[in-house]
């Protein structure tokens, strides 16, 4: 465990370094939330009398949220370490480690992720707190509300690891995962909510994203805080992301370990 830990700590000290790469996001996301909010706006503006499937203020504060946590949340992005040892064979030095490869890649990537998104999210949030209405997103619903949006989404992080995971080991299975890989990006960014909030796709995806695990990675925590989940309904979704997070992480583990039974290693 205690290697683990210092696993955890080397990653958030040398992410730490890339300032710069935070300071670009920082912009990115705040230019990006700016779109989505009047974009938004214009589509209500233009449909008045329409019943829309979100509350105006609910849906700013959904977008800019997802502009605080994108880091943390973007389903994949290829770790260069990792892939490098796939394709070149340095895996096998994993093999005679005496931590779980699977574990050991988990922290580093969680470690990434958490770094990236506490360089970023919080002037991304006061921005969006101080800004005129009805640009600006709101406070939680109620102290339980964001006690849930605050579970789930440390929830949400553990499973985009898991499944971002996944995607790197299914790589030792094949020559080239890069067809997956987008494929997983395609449909990951439609069932949680990244492209179109879910409750605006039609009827038929959001019952299958219903299915799915995608929808616990933003569309949940970001509804809960401002209860357009009710917190009675957020709690037996809490215990579902829950599962899926011990799922998809067994599942990881149980690949990862066949992988490196049948990995074959190049070279004299």
């Amino acid at each position: 465990m205690r290697s683990y830990l210092n696993y955890f700590k080397l990653s958030l000290i040398t992410n730490l370094q890339y300032r710069a790469a935070a300071l670009a996001g920082i912009t990115t996301q705040i230019f990006f939330g700016l779109v989505y909010v009047m974009v938004y706006l214009a589509l209500y503006e233009s449909n008045k009398g329409v019943n829309a499937p979100m509350d105006m203020q609910n849906l700013i504060t959904y977008l800019w949220l997802g502009q605080a946590f994108f880091a943390m949340t973007f389903p994949f992005s290829k770790n260069i370490e990792l892939t490098n040892m796939i394709k070149n064979g340095n895996l096998a030095y994993e093999l005679v480690r005496p931590q779980n490869f699977y574990f050991k890649f988990y922290i580093k990537f969680l470690a990434s992720r958490y770094v990236s998104t506490m360089l970023r999210f919080l002037p991304i949030i006061v921005l969006a707190f101080v800004l005129p209405h009805p640009y600006k997103m709101a406070m939680p619903y109620s102290l339980g509300n964001f006690i849930v949006f605050l579970l789930a989404l440390f929830l949400s992080s553990l499973l985009v690891i898991s499944l971002a995971l996944l995607m790197h080991i299914v790589a030792m299975f094949t020559i080239d995962a890069s067809g997956i890989q987008s494929m997983y990006m395609v449909v990951a960014e439609l069932f949680m909510g990244s492209i179109v909030p879910l409750p605006f796709l039609p009827k038929i995806l959001i019952t299958i994203g219903n299915f799915l695990p995608f929808r616990f990675m933003s569309d949940f925590p970001y509804r809960v805080y401002s209860n357009d989940i009710p917190l009675k309904e957020g709690l037996p979704l809490l215990l579902l992301s829950l599962a899926w997070v011990i799922i998809t992480i067994l599942i990881g583990l149980l690949l990862s370990k066949k992988a490196l039974k049948k990995a074959v290693i190049q070279g004299g």
